[in-house]
């Protein structure tokens, strides 16, 4: 891992809804470079309210003090204000107070008490983006797409989402029953949990075959980009120089950006690795990847499904970009946008979406997701959206997935143990496997095809 400083223009910490504005510090990261400052805040200046609109807000803001049935203080009718204002904005804004605002560093840090589920607000639903690995939730079946339709009995209201949100959390040790809608299903169920620490490690890895890793994040947390280097080395430690790896993003609702940032520039020479733009001067920043390749080149197959989010998708979008990877699965949830944790008094911020998101090749996703080189059925029919090239031709990929037997650590191999528990990572092995005996086959003029060669 390279340690090195991201450079923005001002302030603001940009993260995927997952951190406090903060001044720009060193970390594991790649270098970002900020666009030019010459369209200063003048360029973007508004005309302010209208005395019309001044005068109605401050009308109704007097009505409901002097004739709701019960009395409302100044400062909660405030904050309700200062709530809609936000959430009218997007799904990703919102008004944090200071209990909010602990939930969010809390969120961040891997370590809190609830369920163990990302949730987003869709069209006055909450709707569920992905259970975390080793949860409650994910335990007791909830998926990415679910809807929470109930809490302990009680319908959720569209106008009162905070309010069911808060309701989620809890001590450790207490029960809570939602009322779920199944992605695809016409009837809901109860599903009963008993909240819990949440105490997630955002990396794991396993030896799937003889040189071949499987690494799985859960999410990107503070120390992802450090605990991924750690036990990639671990790994080749005990096992020797990895011959390809199987990344796992699905189901991760993202985190903070810094972090996928450093992920993706684990496993690149070089190239950019994504941008952000938005209205302000220092929204406006392009990461790149510093040399060095964590896995020196070995081929690397990406596990995507409707839950990969956020800054799982800039990982994802990075990787398939500069022909890194092979991406495997479905496609992502879609969530391009950059939220900004901005600092008011009284220990309060907002949560506010200050950039959209573009993969290297100037792509957004937002609302659109991100389309893997091989989409993955779930009835375990094989579809190609684009075969990845495989030294300096394009190979039929299905033919290479049968190629060869594996008698690995994890009981890979055609309709082998691996197959019947996880038919997809099954299939990526395969793949990667393929990529890898490419990789090391005689290229055009005798020279052996690399790792990108074999990526699209």
């Amino acid at each position: 891992m390279r340690t090195l400083v991201i450079t923005l223009a001002g302030a603001l910490a940009l993260a995927a809804g997952t951190a406090r504005a903060a001044p720009p510090a060193a970390g594991p990261a790649a270098t970002a470079s900020s666009a030019p400052a010459a369209a200063a805040s003048a360029a973007h200046a508004q005309e302010g309210p209208s005395l019309k609109d001044i005068a109605t807000f401050t009308r109704a803001f007097e009505m409901i003090r002097q004739a709701y049935v019960e009395p409302v203080s100044d400062h909660a009718l405030m904050q309700s204000a200062l709530r809609g204002m936000v959430a009218g904005l997007d799904p990703h804004s919102e008004f944090l107070d200071a209990r909010q605002l602990d939930h969010l560093d809390e969120d961040t840090s891997g370590q809190y008490a609830g369920l163990g589920i990302e949730v987003a607000e869709v069209d006055g639903t909450l709707r569920i983006v992905a259970p975390i690995d080793g949860s409650p939730a994910q335990k007791a079946g909830i998926r990415a797409g679910d809807t929470i339709l109930g809490i302990d009995g009680k319908a959720v209201q569209p106008d009162a989402l905070n309010a069911a949100l808060d309701a989620l959390r809890g001590a450790p040790g207490t029960r809570i029953t939602l009322t779920i809608l199944h992605a695809g299903a016409s009837t809901p169920v109860d599903v009963p949990l008993v909240r819990a620490d949440i105490r997630v490690p955002s990396v794991r890895s396993r030896m799937l075959a003889p040189g071949f890793a499987y690494l799985r994040i859960s999410q990107f947390q503070a120390d992802t980009a450090a605990s991924l280097q750690q036990q990639i080395d671990a790994l080749q430690r005990k096992d020797g120089p990895l011959k390809g790896a199987v990344l796992d993003l699905r189901s991760n609702p993202g985190g903070l950006v810094n972090a996928a940032v450093a992920v993706a520039d684990d496993f690149l020479d070089g190239g950019v690795i994504v941008s952000t733009r938005g209205r302000l001067p220092d929204a406006d920043t392009v990461f790149r990847a510093t040399p060095g390749d964590l896995l020196h080149g070995a081929p690397l197959v990406v596990l995507i499904d409707e839950g990969t989010a956020s800054a799982a998708e800039i990982v994802a979008g990075a990787l398939k970009d500069n022909h890194r990877a092979v991406l495997m699965g479905r496609r992502s949830f879609g969530k391009g946008s950059v939220q900004s944790v901005l600092p008011l008094p009284d220990d309060e911020a907002i949560k506010l979406t200050t950039a959209r998101y573009y993969t290297p090749d100037g792509d957004s996703i937002q609302a659109r997701g991100i389309t893997p080189d091989i989409e993955l059925a779930r009835d375990l029919d094989v579809s190609i959206s684009k075969a990845p090239q495989l030294s300096s031709r394009e190979a039929d990929l299905p033919g290479h997935l049968g190629a060869g037997t594996t008698d690995g650590a994890d009981g890979g191999g055609g309709g082998g143990r691996l197959a019947a528990r996880d038919w997809w990572l099954d299939q990526a092995l395969h793949v990667v496997q393929a990529l890898s005996a490419a990789r090391h086959a005689p290229g055009v003029g005798g020279a052996p095809a690399t790792a990108v060669d074999a990526a699209r």
